[in-house]
């Protein structure tokens, strides 16, 4: 930065033509405009004006830097204007992470109204069951659906989302209706890879009371839609959200067990990097989503 402002203050000084309209031009004081020309020659180990009483004549190899720095000073002037627009406008390329099941079903549907409103902004959507690094991978956001661990992101919390143990109504016959939720231990239960405790399931009592119960089965995966397919195929129990598939039970073809014991609701997050200046891409898509989703219930 002290070299892009001595190229500056030196530019302005030879464009003014001496030190006092320089400083007059950049609000400063003629002795402070010559104490940074002077720490801008002794930085370099060349003299770039002569001074006269009268008037300030450039060196050859003065001529050849301010025509450099003319050049980088505009530019910087230039990208310092495009950021700032940008910034009032919301403009450019958006790259946003989420789950296939969620992106699918709510994402999608939402989009074609915020790009006609936002019609400078691109939008690269990348759908997946893996929890994404946002600043190594270059993402702007997720959106991200469960409990969310600890980070250094930012989350913004868009809507709740609801989970039931269900299978088909043929699994049950098989194999039984549990009880109580220390019976699934008998079951085959199909475990997400990304859950906080894939393999041991929390439910609340009717008093609230927290209970963890051991779970276990032959399908381990980091796809929702797979456990969601294999429990209609009744070859087990899955724990899915209840936007998955709300078709299904309301078609029979899922059935929910051990509704008196609540499964602790979860919610729907926009997480984005921490930064002191968050950019108006970002702002107005996470503001649109919360407001097209601040009555949905998962």
């Amino acid at each position: 930065m002290d070299i892009l402002n001595g190229m500056a203050v030196f530019a302005a000084v030879v464009e003014a033509g001496s030190f006092t309209a320089a400083a007059q031009n950049l609000g400063q004081s003629k002795s402070s405009i010559s104490k940074q020309i002077t720490k801008l020659e002794d930085r370099l180990g060349a003299r770039l004006l002569n001074r006269t009483t009268r008037k300030l004549k450039l060196t050859d190899v003065g001529q050849d830097y301010y025509e450099r720095c003319r050049r980088i000073v505009e530019e910087a002037e230039e990208a310092e204007l495009a950021v700032t627009t940008m910034q009032d406008s919301p403009r450019g390329l958006l790259k946003i992470s989420t789950s296939h099941s969620f992106g699918s079903r709510h994402i999608a549907p939402l989009l074609p109204e915020f790009m006609k409103k936002y019609g400078d902004i691109s939008l690269e959507i990348h759908l997946s069951g893996q929890m994404v690094d946002l600043v190594e991978q270059g993402f702007d956001l997720a959106i991200r659906v469960g409990n969310l661990r600890d980070s250094s992101l930012i989350a913004r919390k868009l809507a709740d989302v609801h989970f039931a143990v269900a299978a088909s109504p043929e699994y049950w016959d098989r194999h039984g209706r549990p009880e109580h939720p220390r019976e699934l231990s008998q079951h085959n239960c199909f475990t997400y890879a990304y859950a906080p405790s894939p393999r041991s399931w929390q439910f609340q009592d009717k008093n609230g009371r927290d209970l963890w119960v051991p779970v276990q089965g032959n399908l381990h995966g980091n796809s929702g839609d797979f456990a969601l397919k294999a429990a209609l195929d009744g070859l087990g129990v899955a724990a899915l959200p209840t936007f998955f598939a709300p078709d299904a039970y309301e078609d029979g073809r899922l059935e929910t067990v051990l509704d008196d014991f609540n499964r602790p609701p979860s919610g729907v997050y926009a997480v984005y990097p921490h930064s002191r200046h968050l950019s108006t891409k970002v702002r107005v898509f996470v503001d649109f989503l919360v407001e097209r989703l601040k009555h949905a219930s998962f």
